[in-house]
């Protein structure tokens, strides 16, 4: 019998009354002062399942404890020019914020080329946007508009996506993997926009794999989705690749950079707060140019389907335009 949802998170609540202080501490550092809403989201996660949502909230919590998540916005990835190049391949920033005051992040999913550093600094560099957006951005937020934040809208732009992004699937597999065990319901839509016909394709195979909650969240625009997209944001904060004017051409945004770049306010931002971090812990004396290592526990089944049946279209695609790039065992573990 499907337990109703206000009891479900009185359960759980009680199950964590219970957990020893080092679990205590990092969930509290985790929820930032909103634990209904947090246990909500993980029983969500499961489909309101008490014993899977503690389970999986149990997982997260030790996830953060081993991997000493609580401090990785104490731990810059330097030297700059380091990041900057993380940046430059890896393309997301905050490109403003929605009529409720959601968060906008711009993911540049077709030109990411992820080839200017090792897997663990595109990992590390994820989580510590995701930590930031947690810690500083949604509590922001929240208290600029007087009511609880806690989620974010993302825009896909698929601008120049190729059959090559096979060879990424091991790292986006990875990210996706952390996203959906340790920050689960944290993004309210994703908005796909300027699909080519390899997205198309692929969507087409693993939507139907998707479970429903999943699939509603995820919507598909036609072209760069513009006048879709004003319906929920103001034009300042649309992402540079939905403004038609600039379709194709530049990067730069109302900011006057490059909302990837790391010349862009939200990530001079993001880099000083990590350094300042770094300067208060009194981790000046440990740092050192190396990347975090963070392990990333197995894909649940939903995930592995996906990521099969990806490989599988793309192949498939592949064959018919003469593909040569393969799965290239991208390394895990070099710094």
């Amino acid at each position: 019998m499907a337990v109703a949802p206000q009891d479900a998170i009185e359960q759980v609540s009680a199950l964590m009354d219970q957990v020893d202080e080092p679990l205590k501490r990092t969930f509290q550092n985790m929820h930032q002062g909103y634990p209904t809403a947090t246990l909500g989201r993980f029983l969500k996660a499961r489909e309101w399942s008490v014993a899977k949502a503690h389970k999986m909230l149990m997982d997260c919590l030790n996830w953060r404890i081993q991997n000493h998540i609580d401090d990785i916005l104490t731990k810059p990835i330097i030297p700059a020019e380091l990041y900057r190049g993380v940046r430059d391949s890896q393309l997301i920033g905050l490109s403003g914020y929605s009529n409720e005051g959601l968060p906008v992040f711009a993911i540049g999913v077709g030109l990411s080329t992820l080839d200017k550093a090792s897997v663990n600094y595109y990992v590390q560099s994820h989580i510590q946007i995701n930590e930031y957006r947690d810690r500083v951005i949604l509590p922001a937020a929240t208290k600029k508009y007087g009511r609880y934040i806690g989620t974010c809208v993302k825009v896909l732009d698929m601008t120049g996506l190729k059959l090559s992004a096979l060879s990424h699937i091991k790292l986006l597999t990875i990210i996706s993997t952390v996203d959906d065990l340790n920050y689960p319901e944290k993004t309210d839509t994703y908005y796909v926009v300027n699909a080519p016909y390899v997205f198309s394709a692929c969507w087409k195979v693993v939507k139907p794999l998707l479970q429903e909650r999943t699939r509603r969240k995820v919507q598909v625009l036609q072209g760069c989705g513009r006048n879709e997209l004003l319906k929920i944001m103001d034009y300042s904060s649309l992402p540079h690749f939905c403004r038609r004017e600039n379709f194709g051409s530049s990067r730069v945004s109302s900011a006057g950079a490059d909302v990837y770049s790391l010349d862009h306010p939200f990530h001079q931002q993001l880099y000083n707060y990590i350094k300042e971090q770094a300067l208060s812990q009194e981790y000046v004396s440990l740092l050192k140019q190396g990347s975090f290592h963070v392990d990333v526990p197995g894909a649940d089944t939903e995930g592995t389907n996906i990521v099969e049946a990806l490989e599988s279209e793309l192949h498939k695609i592949g064959g018919h335009v003469g593909l040569t790039h393969q799965l290239n065992g991208l390394p895990i573990n070099d710094a």
